[in-house]
């Protein structure tokens, strides 16, 4: 815990003088009924004593006190909160590869079944587009807030050749930031190295007129997310380390999820016949620079139940915030009760 104004918590000096003074109080109390002729005829008088309830109100009152000076120096903690991630690019492999039946049915069904089970958890108000990627990466359904199209998206999946990650990252995140102009076809084609000029411009247009950006630290962009689904072997389009670096220049988080087995399997497509493995490596970089997370799924259960934990990361996460009305709250609600039980008890408000 951390505190915006720390110089404050000198006034919790102020707690143990309030403890001497309630000793004192005591003390004189005692004094006082001294001053009787026959302590004997003061207890009859006065019946069997309060005990240890005398001390719980003062006791809750200290407590509360405490948490008011807490509160005034506003204290900072690390603590779960709804997610403010109101975006979600899922972006799903269909190269041939996905055929491989490792994972029953086949790779490509276990990861569409999972998906639509993801899309039925996730809260109704975040938005979420689809990216297909196979030796091209393309949007199959923009961002929307109707589960039904994203469905009908997801069911129409068909296999195709090669497999292009860091394309499926690039054209995520020429979905979530539309106006810097990502080209695409200028970075699978090299005719110049800034993707995110905007569109239209002549490449020999002089170096002053490109569009400034600024780099953010990594996952500090928390309005949106990407999750990566692939077995994780590229064999075209754009770099993949390129790709993460801009989405990691942009505060992007990736969530990586590794579908297949690392032994992989022999498959036939379109009259080839290759081995395809999962590239755990390359997803676990990918995660690691954009400051997300690699999950793996080496069965259709266990892929479900990898989407079951992105849906509750995603709604909820932890973040620094400061504490100070919920310590206002529990110096409230022990004063209520310091109160309520010196009513019940002594029939009297402290």
């Amino acid at each position: 815990m951390s505190f915006l104004w720390p110089q404050l918590l000198w006034l919790l000096l102020i707690l143990p003088l309030l403890v001497l003074l309630y000793w004192w109080l005591l003390r004189r109390r005692r004094q006082t009924a001294l001053r009787f002729a026959s302590l004997a005829i003061v207890r009859e008088a006065m019946g069997k004593g309060p005990g240890w309830r005398r001390h719980v109100p003062p006791v809750l009152l200290l407590f509360a006190f405490a948490a008011m000076l807490l509160a005034s120096a506003r204290p900072m903690a690390t603590i779960l909160l709804p997610s403010t991630q109101q975006t979600i690019i899922l972006a799903m492999d269909v190269s041939g590869s996905m055929r491989a039946t490792d994972v029953e049915p086949n790779r490509l069904v276990a990861s569409q079944n999972a998906a639509k089970a993801f899309l039925a958890e996730l809260p109704r108000h975040v938005r979420v587009g689809i990216v297909a990627f196979a030796g091209t990466a393309q949007v199959v359904q923009p961002i929307t807030l109707s589960r039904e199209d994203l469905v009908t998206a997801i069911d129409k999946f068909q296999l195709q050749r090669a497999t292009a990650i860091g394309s499926a990252i690039v054209v995520a995140l020429s979905e979530l930031f539309p106006d810097q102009g990502i080209d695409l076809g200028n970075m699978t084609f090299g005719r110049h190295n800034d993707p995110f000029a905007p569109q239209g411009r002549a490449i020999d247009q002089p170096q002053t007129e490109k569009k400034a950006f600024e780099p953010v630290p990594p996952g500090s962009y928390t309005s949106a997310a990407i999750i990566l689904l692939t077995d994780g072997q590229r064999t075209t389009g754009v770099d993949t380390e390129e790709a993460t670096k801009m989405a990691a220049d942009r505060g992007v988080r990736v969530y990586t999820v590794g579908v297949g087995t690392v032994s992989g399997e022999v498959i036939g497509f379109e009259g080839w016949s290759m081995r395809v493995r999962l590239d755990e490596d390359t997803l676990k970089e990918v995660a690691r620079t954009t400051q997300g997370e690699y999950f793996y799924a080496g069965t259709a259960e266990n892929l479900k139940k990898v989407y079951e934990t992105l849906s509750t990361r995603l709604t909820v996460e932890k973040k620094e915030t400061e504490i100070s009305g919920l310590l206002a709250l529990v110096a409230a609600l022990l004063v209520l009760l310091a109160s309520g039980l010196s009513l019940f008890w002594f029939n009297r408000v402290l």
